[in-house]
């Protein structure tokens, strides 16, 4: 994921929907307010999907250059 000055961080953007979870499940809210607040769960929950996608690329590509590599060097076959 693109870091802009508006994207929140894996760390923020996880944080703050627990605090929109824990705010949702504590009730007492309007319906208009739960809505804005179910939407901004939304949200945030797409941005820690976002990064963790990245996240897991990015493990990926490293696996599979350490592999690339293990294999080139010493001629074994992978499985």
């Amino acid at each position: 994921m693109a870091k802009t000055a508006e994207t929140p961080t894996y760390e923020q953007a996880r944080d703050e929907l627990a605090r929109v979870v824990a705010t949702l499940e504590g009730g007492g809210l309007t319906l208009e307010d739960s809505l804005a607040l179910w939407e901004r769960g939304e949200e945030l929950a797409s941005i820690c999907q976002s990064w963790l996608d990245t996240a897991r690329a990015r493990i990926d590509a490293a696996v599979e250059s350490a592999r690339g590599a293990a294999q080139g060097g010493d001629g074994a076959s992978g499985g």
